[in-house]
């Protein structure tokens, strides 16, 4: 249970921390000002799939101990575009960065979780 716990803090840290990346980023494309609920939503996004993938922990796609973080590639990829997926749809496929953004931290927040609660 205590490595569960610290998954799942790891994870929502490393997705805040992403998301601030998120908000300086899209600040920079789109500007700041007039922006700061879509600004909010992408930091946001970026905490929800921190709390999915930090429960996800004991998901086995890829099967084998040896295969942690090949596991770990492929669940926060999978998770990674689902969730961020909820960017792309709600701004008509306009942000096409924000989603790809998206897809990689969703690797590293699993990878950085997966190995911070070992």
């Amino acid at each position: 249970m205590k490595n569960f716990h610290k998954r799942l803090v790891s994870a929502i840290l490393i997705g805040a921390v992403l998301g601030i990346f998120c908000i300086l980023g899209v600040g920079i494309r789109l500007g700041f000002s007039g922006n700061e609920w879509y600004l909010f939503g992408m930091w946001y996004n970026r905490v929800l799939m921190g709390i999915l993938i930090g429960l996800a922990g004991s998901w086995k796609i890829v099967t084998g101990k040896e295969n942690r973080t090949k596991n770990a590639v492929v669940r926060g990829l999978i998770l990674g575009v689902i969730v961020t997926s909820a960017v792309l749809f709600s701004t008509s496929f306009k942000d096409l960065p924000s989603w790809g953004a998206g897809i990689v931290y969703g690797v590293i927040i699993d990878i950085g979780a997966t190995h911070l609660s070992e």
